[in-house]
């Protein structure tokens, strides 16, 4: 299990992600006690339908999805308080009203301009494991800052979560501290969809706070335990899904499931009425944590090799921070592809596989390669299992950057590897 953990930190990008998860976990967890325990916790899913369609927006627009989703979810996080407060229009109607209508105009935005793409999927249902360095830093940033927020004000926060009439009366502004948990709601919604996709976030804000509830009855007590477990089955979300190749939002919603349900069972054994349902449950959870078999990471003295583990996640950092790449030798293995272009004496030549692309269909993910030097390598047939090595460097064709490796050995391997990844 070491291994694994040496293995994955080896990573640039699952770093990343760890970091940035864990913090956003932080920060859902906290917010989930206040939000659960005034019943309004399903804010976080119409919240990420909002996050949705200005994504969406964002996208049309080529303009840097934070910055574009971050001011409309907290507008929108303010509108839901005041429709609640001042309306007709109460609580989960206000909610479906917002989120419906943002989630219809986001899909009709996407069909008109770029298509439902990869990019667009992973909006959806979440995929952490590709952050560019700037994404890092901002989401780092502001989760630093919704915990500073949280702890600062958490006294009166905790006054308005639990009678907020009483607070009222006793002269605390009821109304302010009401939006800066709509406001902190809103970073963390926005942050957490990189991670979770759209349709599972709202999970991070109810599942902590709800297992905690099981066996805690004081707010410090929920708020601390929801803490840890929401930085747990996050941590144990991300393991489950390197070491099965599953998606990263879903296990760690499958983890707090899990969790929520021993909690339960724990509840029910202190109470005396389901003793044997939670021993299983119990002896299960062990069994399937424990029964994880042992990896071990390669050396490769300063090449960096895409495996096939994480091939896609892998690619998709490389592109994503090119910078970080740009001049270091890369090594892979994948088909040989050819295509022909009518501007071109030189056909176009690719290393790649095959990957899950969006709405049933599949994509490509791979390398351009080329030999720009004077070294003879010789191009192998269509659909030949090549290893490729070279070093990564970028063209200009049209008016765009294009990266390909500038091939130093390409050897055409008789044992095959997975042609299809899909992690």
């Amino acid at each position: 299990m070491i291994n694994i953990f040496f293995e994955m930190f080896g990573y640039a990008f699952l770093a990343r992600a760890f970091a940035v998860g864990i913090l956003v976990s932080l920060c859902a967890s906290l917010l989930g006690v206040s939000l659960v325990m005034k019943r309004f916790s399903m804010i976080g899913d119409g919240l990420s339908h909002v996050g949705f369609g200005s994504l969406a927006v964002a996208t049309a627009m080529n303009a840097a999805p934070l910055a574009v989703s971050i001011p409309i979810v907290i507008a929108a996080a303010f509108l839901l308080l005041r429709l609640n407060e001042n309306s007709k229009i109460k609580g989960d109607a206000a909610i479906a009203l917002i989120s419906t209508s943002s989630l219809a105009i986001g899909v009709i935005v996407i069909s008109l301009t770029t298509g439902m793409n990869t990019d667009v999927c992973n909006y959806l249902f979440g995929s952490i494991l590709a952050m560019s360095k700037n994404d890092v830093y901002l989401s780092v940033a502001l989760s630093i800052m919704v915990l500073v927020l949280f702890f600062f004000f958490y006294n009166k926060l905790f006054a308005i979560t639990f009678d907020e009439t009483f607070a009222k009366t006793g002269g605390v502004k009821t109304g302010v501290y009401n939006m800066l948990i709509a406001f902190l709601t809103a970073l963390t919604i926005v942050l957490g969809m990189r991670m979770m996709g759209a349709m599972l976030i709202s999970s991070l804000i109810i599942f902590p706070a709800l297992s905690s509830m099981r066996l805690f009855k004081k707010f410090r007590s929920v708020t601390i335990s929801s803490a840890i477990v929401s930085v747990f089955c996050f941590f144990t979300g991300v393991v489950i899904s390197y070491i099965y190749a599953t998606p990263t939002g879903a296990s760690v919603v499958l983890i707090n499931i899990i969790v929520f349900a021993l909690f339960w069972c724990v509840e029910c054994l202190r109470n005396k009425k389901m003793g044997f349902v939670s021993a299983k449950a119990i002896a299960l959870i062990i069994v399937t944590f424990f029964t994880i078999s042992c990896a071990k990471s390669d050396n490769n003295d300063g090449v960096i090799e895409i495996k096939e583990k994480m091939f896609i996640s892998q690619v998709n950092d490389v592109y994503l921070n090119m910078d970080d790449y740009l001049g270091k030798t890369i090594k892979l293995e994948g088909l040989f592809m050819m295509e022909y272009s009518d501007t071109r004496m030189e056909p176009y030549c690719f290393v790649l596989r095959y990957g899950p692309g969006c709405c049933g269909s599949d994509g490509n993910v791979g390398f351009e390669v080329a030999c720009m030097e004077n070294r003879e390598i010789s191009y192998p047939e269509k659909n030949s299992w090549v290893e490729a090595i070279g070093e990564l460097k970028t063209y200009e064709e049209d008016d765009y950057k294009y990266l390909y490796l500038d091939l130093t050995s390409l050897n055409v391997l008789s044992q095959r590897g997975a042609e299809y990844v899909n992690q």
